[in-house]
């Protein structure tokens, strides 16, 4: 294994420079990090507690006590090391590094002498490792970490943690295999499969490959091993500490093989980091079965159980997907970390076959319900995130308890949080992919950015200046090693613009072809050449398919990559009794002042006349007597900023009317 050698893989290297999304890796580095830290040290007051470091304190010998948190508890460790790992690749911090290094070092003492790791079975439950893989999260667990050592390997060159989990994975792929006297089995919670790959990449070993294999493989194979599992354990549950009934193995999506598998269902966030590791052993084996897998539950998951903000997962009990267009907006459960499996999912599959469809729904989980989960103060965060909030019924509805109207400091399964830090600190991840073998890059995110590719004709350095969300024009500069190379560029034509976009290089309209929802653009490139997208970007009133109950009779506003909302602090209570007119124009202008700058959209609406209500106090009348309206001025703001200015009701879709007659 040589793992020096591994370090300068094909990846583009790609820095972040953009006035958008500048503020928040300065806010993940300068607050969201640091304040993690303190959450994953219970330091942060009126907060659910971690427990986290102290577990594995406790498990390195350093402290006394017991384990405390969720089964799953180390995850949150992991993530938070593979953020850290990505911000220091771009903005070293030694404090920061220093802090790291010390949690690597604890890890390294937690682990056992035959490379096992993990703090609830060796403080809780020693001697059961490996009875309970439906529920007990091990190999969960053990990918995150592994994605961590990569990425810290990645950012800082460091092979501490990258050695402590090679020593993990050889030990699980001594446990885990198709051969006789292994275990034929698979965790209920699907990460290990995408980290194996990862862990691949950078050490070129394939064992590790083959295990990532292993367990796709495996899975939904008859007999079920989480069945023979459940019998072995005597039916008993580690989450409801009795004897229970047969698994649901859809919600494990170990119903069935998954190179059958067509229909996304079970729960959301496990689905989609397998759908991930799946395109990803496609691309690298050149496996067309699971390519095709990947695109069927590619189309079912983003085509009809996809809300318009990138969530997905409807419904609140299992945090799961229910079945086709059931997509109720004030009941949604859209779990943070199932637009950021989806993310994942989408940017394997562009590494697959670069389509647009894949980067249009890249960009709305993005630019919607991800960042939407995170205040603009960075220290609170939605774990659901819904379309409609009326925060009465939040808290007095047992229905809509998991709804809430205020983001949280913290949660008891705090997933999400060190999530969306990882995200974002590998945002540059998402922007292109460059394919030597075509000899193109392909622009996938209109993000301010400076980078450099590895093509067939040698490499290419440029820049991007993008005035996304706010303005629909793209620059890119563009640096052959080389004048006169040719390569293509390709840049994708966004949903949102309907293919309204014009292109000039150097100034002058230019021809392109259109490939898979890309504009390319080939030809002999030189030193300072310009290239000039402009996208046009409106606000538009957007409906849902008939099959979408909830969204009958209404609209959503979009405008380029952003979904928008009313929100009760600028047009009152109810929304329910609001209506925007269908045939107004929707104005636009931006709002220095609203929350660090944004564009808001105004428009026409309607409101029911409340005096007719205050004369009676019915709670029915007859509709005739109650048809007055009078006209309102509406005022929505993006989705992603909803909840910064206290509680108050919130809709994406609104009922629509058509404008009073003269």
């Amino acid at each position: 294994m040589n793992l020096s050698t591994q370090r300068d893989n094909e990846k583009p290297k790609v820095r972040i420079r953009d006035d958008f999304w500048d503020g928040y890796m300065e806010l993940v580095r300068d607050t969201v990090i640091p304040y993690q830290w303190d959450a994953l040290n219970d330091r942060i007051a009126d907060a659910a507690p971690s427990y986290a470091i102290q577990n594995f304190r406790i498990a390195a010998g350093l402290a006394e006590g017991e384990f405390g948190g969720m089964v799953f508890q180390d995850s949150d460790v992991a993530k938070w090391l593979e953020a850290v790992g990505y911000s220091l690749a771009g903005h070293p911090d030694p404090e920061l590094e220093k802090t790291a290094d010390g949690v690597i070092e604890l890890i390294a003492a937690a682990q056992r002498s035959d490379g096992y790791l993990n703090t609830y079975f060796t403080l809780k439950e020693p001697g059961k490792e490996w009875t309970n893989l439906q529920e007990a999260h091990e190999l969960y667990c053990a990918g995150h970490m592994m994605e961590a050592a990569v990425a810290y390997y990645e950012g800082t060159g460091k092979r501490r943690l990258l050695e402590v989990m090679c020593k993990f994975a050889d030990y699980i792929d001594s446990v885990f295999g198709p051969e006789p006297g292994k275990l034929h089995g698979y965790d209920g919670h699907q990460e290990i499969e995408l980290a194996l790959v990862k862990l691949y990449r950078v050490t070129a070993e394939e064992r590790y490959l083959r295990l990532s294999r292993f367990f796709i493989d495996a899975r939904g194979e008859k007999p079920s091993f989480f069945v023979e599992e459940w019998e072995r354990r005597g039916r008993f549950s580690h989450w409801t500490q009795k004897v229970t009934a047969l698994p649901d193995l859809a919600y494990f999506q170990a119903h069935e093989p998954v190179r059958e598998q067509s229909v996304a269902v079970g729960h959301a966030v496990r689905a989609v980091y397998m759908y991930a590791a799946m395109a990803d052993l496609a691309r690298l084996t050149g496996d067309q079965s699971l390519l095709e897998a990947c695109r069927r539950l590619w189309r079912n998951t983003t085509a009809r159980q996809m809300y318009i903000t990138g969530g997905i997962g409807s419904t609140h009990h299992g945090e799961a997907f229910s079945f086709d267009y059931d997509l109720p907006n004030d009941t949604v459960y859209a779990e943070t970390c199932a637009s950021i499996g989806l993310m994942f999912f989408a940017s394997r599959m562009l590494q697959l076959e670069p389509k647009s469809e894949y980067a249009d729904v890249l960009e709305r989980a993005l630019y919607n319900n991800v960042i939407g989960s995170m205040s603009q103060d960075g220290k609170h965060y939605f774990y659901v995130n819904p379309l409609e909030v009326w925060p009465e019924a939040s808290e007095k509805n047992p229905g809509r308890h998991h709804v809430k109207a205020v983001r949280q400091k913290w949660f008891g399964c705090s997933c999400c949080p060190p999530n969306v830090a990882r995200l974002l600190c590998s945002l540059n991840d998402y922007i292109y992919t460059a394919s030597p073998e075509t000899n193109t890059v392909y622009a996938h995110l209109f993000i301010g950015s400076e980078s450099s590719f590895e093509l067939a004709g040698g490499s290419v350095k440029m820049k991007q200046v993008s005035g996304l969300p706010w303005e629909g024009k793209v620059r890119f500069e563009v640096t052959p090693a080389a004048s006169g190379s040719e390569f293509t560029l390709a840049l994708r034509i966004p949903d949102w613009c309907a293919g309204k976009a014009g292109l000039t290089v150097n100034g002058s309209p230019a021809p392109y072809d259109i490939e898979q929802g890309y504009a390319l653009i080939k030809r002999q490139w030189s030193e300072g050449d310009v290239v000039v997208w402009e996208l046009e970007l409106q606000a538009q009133l957007i409906a849902a398919r008939p099959e979408i109950r909830a969204n009958a009779g209404k609209a959503a506003i979009q405008r380029g990559p952003l979904v928008y909302c009313l929100e009760q602090a600028d047009n009152g209570s109810p929304l329910a009794a609001v209506s925007i007119v269908r045939e107004a124009e929707l104005g636009t202008r931006y709002e220095a002042g609203l929350l660090g700058g944004a564009v808001i959209v105004e428009g026409e609406g309607q409101i029911e006349d409340e005096a007719v209500w205050e004369a009676d106090d019915a709670p029915y009348l007859p509709l005739s007597s109650t048809r007055q309206t009078r006209s309102v001025h509406l005022t929505a703001v993006p989705y992603y900023l909803w909840g910064n200015r206290g509680q108050g009701e919130m809709t994406v879709w609104i009922r629509t009317a058509a404008g009073k007659k003269e």
